[in-house]
């Protein structure tokens, strides 16, 4: 592993910072009147998503990780892991349930996602920014409900429940943002 300083840090690094692989969410050096630099940091585990902020010496060294990512297909699960194909060697990895746990709410069968790799490790998946999932349940909507901006629960096919307008009803095909759940439009 290549060692980097903290006059090396860029936002999307990854380090290994108290024995954890971690990326850089942000950082700022700090050269205060009297005493030395530091640099205060906000670092995300890359293996639970926790966020760290903490604060090291100017000039600290720390062990970089090189991140990869690489698109799969999305195979199944079996309830313990979930399984994702190469669609160029048709090899095939599996990921436990605790890796993929956040994307999980979003992939379906054959669609492709992002497996993250720290130093050729599997680390993790990413489900795209954008999916389209039907719904499978939600209250009907009925006439003379236009009050602006009202929304109501809908469960999508994947099992995951969002907030979507009140026109939305079972059967439709919605655009929904990963990021934040949010529904951004019916197909």
């Amino acid at each position: 592993m290549a060692t980097i300083s903290t006059a090396d840090f860029k936002n999307g690094m990854a380090i290994v910072y108290n024995n954890k692989l971690c990326t850089i969410i942000e950082f700022q050096h700090v050269k205060p009147g009297k005493g030395g630099a530091f640099v205060r940091m906000k670092l995300r585990d890359v293996r639970n998503g926790r966020v760290y902020s903490d604060t090291v010496n100017a000039g600290s060294k720390f062990d970089s990780v090189r991140l990869e990512t690489r698109a799969m297909t999305y195979l199944y699960n079996d309830g313990e892991d979930y399984y994702f194909m190469d669609p160029n060697s048709f090899d095939q990895f599996s990921l436990p349930a605790d890796a993929v746990e956040e994307a999980s709410k979003w992939i379906k069968e054959n669609e492709t996602v992002t497996l993250e790799y720290a130093d050729g490790e599997l680390i993790g998946c990413e489900a795209p920014m954008f999916v389209e999932l039907e719904v499978t349940e939600t209250d009907p909507g009925f006439k003379g409900d236009t009050v602006q901006g009202a929304t109501k629960p809908a469960t999508l096919e994947t099992g995951v429940e969002i907030k979507v307008p009140m026109f939305v009803n079972v059967g439709d095909v919605v655009q929904v943002d990963t990021r934040d759940g949010r529904f951004l439009k019916r197909i």
